[in-house]
Parts: C-alpha cells; sequence; structure tokens
C-alpha cells in the first residue's frame, strides 16, 4: 500500500470476509492477511481507549493455539500493539480460559489467536477486555472503529513489509493457571486414580497434564499430534469414539480427559471410554 488510508472495521469485515463468532472474529487463513489481522487489533485498541479501558503505554497480552498459521497471526498482533503505543505480552500457547484468568487477575485487555474447534485452514482472534470476553455491545464498538492504515507497512497482497517479532515468552500465565487448580483442590485429590489423557493438538495438553499429576492421578498421555486436529466437543468424530472405547478397554483407565483446540471446552469420558 503506497498511500495513507482510513478505512472502517466495518469495511474490513465486508471486504475480507472475516466476520465475529464467538468473542471474536474468525475467517479462512487465506483471508486472513496480515493487513486484515493488524486492523481488528487496532479496531479493538481504539475502542478499549475510547471506553476508557485502556491507557497509552499499558501492556496487552497475547496467546495462541498450535495451528500452523497461528504464530504469524501472533506477530501480527504483536506489531499491532506496538504500533499503536502499547507493550504486547507473549504468554505463548495457553488455553483460552488462562489468557482470560491473566487478564482478570492483571487488569489487563488479551487477544487469543485460535479458531477453537474448526479446521485448520480457518483460524481466528479472542478478544477479551480487563473485565472478561467481548460481549455484543463490545463487537458493535470495535466494528464502527475507523482505522489509519500507514503508507508502505503492507504489500499489495496484505503481507507487513517487514516481518514482526514476538517479545520473549512469559509463562506467568500458564504457572498461574495450573497453581489456580492445584490450590482450589485437595491435595492428592486424585490419588489412585488411572486418567487418560488425550492430547492430539489441544493447547491445553500441557496444563492438563501438570494438574492431573500435580491432584495425584496416574496419566497415561494418548494421541498427541503435531499436526493440527479440530476437535469439536459438541459433534464428536467417530474416530474419536473408537479410539476412546479401545484405550479405555486396554488400559482401565478410571477416565479420558481432553478438550477442543483452544481448551474452552471439556472432553470427558467415562470409565469405559465413552464421551
Amino acid at each position: 500500500m503506497n498511500k495513507e488510508q482510513s478505512i472502517s472495521i466495518a469495511a474490513v469485515m465486508e471486504k475480507s470476509g472475516v466476520n465475529f463468532g464467538t468473542s471474536g472474529v474468525r475467517g479462512r487463513v487465506v483471508d486472513l492477511s496480515d493487513e486484515v489481522c493488524w486492523a481488528y487489533a487496532v479496531g479493538f485498541i481504539q475502542y478499549l481507549q475510547e471506553t476508557k479501558q485502556l491507557e497509552l503505554g499499558a501492556t496487552v497480552g497475547i496467546a495462541g493455539d498450535y495451528r500452523t498459521s497461528t504464530d504469524r497471526m501472533m506477530g501480527v498482533l504483536s506489531q499491532a500493539i506496538v504500533d499503536q503505543g502499547f507493550e504486547p505480552v507473549n504468554l505463548g500457547k495457553i488455553p483460552s480460559p488462562a489468557l482470560a484468568l491473566y487478564g482478570l487477575k492483571h487488569n489487563m485487555p488479551t487477544m487469543m489467536v485460535t479458531g477453537s474447534h474448526i479446521p485448520e485452514d480457518r483460524n481466528g482472534i479472542k478478544f477479551n477486555t480487563a473485565l472478561g470476553e467481548i460481549l455484543k455491545p463490545d463487537e458493535q464498538g470495535i466494528r464502527v472503529q475507523v482505522i489509519v492504515i500507514p503508507a508502505g507497512i503492507f504489500t499489495v497482497e496484505g503481507a507487513l513489509v517487514r516481518e514482526p517479532t514476538l517479545p520473549a515468552l512469559d509463562e506467568t500465565a500458564k504457572a498461574e493457571y495450573v497453581k489456580r487448580y492445584l490450590n482450589f483442590f485437595p491435595k492428592k485429590a486424585l490419588e489412585g486414580l488411572s486418567i487418560g489423557l488425550y492430547e492430539h493438538s489441544s493447547v491445553s495438553r500441557e496444563c492438563l497434564y501438570e494438574i492431573l499429576t500435580g491432584l495425584g492421578a496416574r496419566v497415561m498421555r494418548l494421541g498427541r499430534s503435531d499436526v493440527f486436529i479440530s476437535v469439536d466437543t459438541e459433534a464428536i468424530r467417530p474416530e474419536d469414539v473408537v479410539l476412546a472405547a479401545q484405550w479405555s478397554k486396554e488400559h482401565g483407565f478410571d477416565c479420558i480427559i481432553s478438550t477442543d483446540g483452544d481448551g474452552d471446552r471439556p472432553l470427558i469420558s467415562d470409565e469405559k471410554g465413552v464421551w
């Protein structure tokens, strides 16, 4: 882009086809260009400033799931935060609830790069104010923001000219999320139980392992995948039904535990591996 451009988020939405879904925006990865992601992040930040929820120079948290496109998008959000005069905090690959908890605890707005349970060729951004996930009035407030896209920062294809970088990883949010559960439940609350942890590509898998073992359970890690798998807890895949039954029969688990991709929907079986 060779000249400065002013555009509303509503126009970005219409042009890109990336629309509001649950707690944020979702769309095809091919439509979630750097420019579109940057625009949404700037619109969100402007809305927070307009509503007196963010003061210049404050911090904004970023996290993401295990999709291939997530790292690029997290970098773009980081750049947008810097461009608006704020400080990004890279909280890493953690569950959406862990990011939200961190924001609530530290009075910080956050953005989670995730498409939740939808396929890998799609992704999204979930927005949280310091008070929790955005609601419909917040969506409307973001939609009407008019942002300024500076000249020369994007190519004609919508890619950032300069590759963005994320700040060093801050693991505080993950540690606080795990600690929340270990402090809430009695020590050794799961002692004597055998639990299967269906990891697949859930961003919760490391936190869940630490929590379950920390509470005394014997945990077997199952089905870990380096390729994103769209596990939908409301439309369980037939292969996951078969796997759970097989695992339970082979190992005699008390239950199997999993989540969707970004860890905000639980998936739990009984002792027979029935979800």
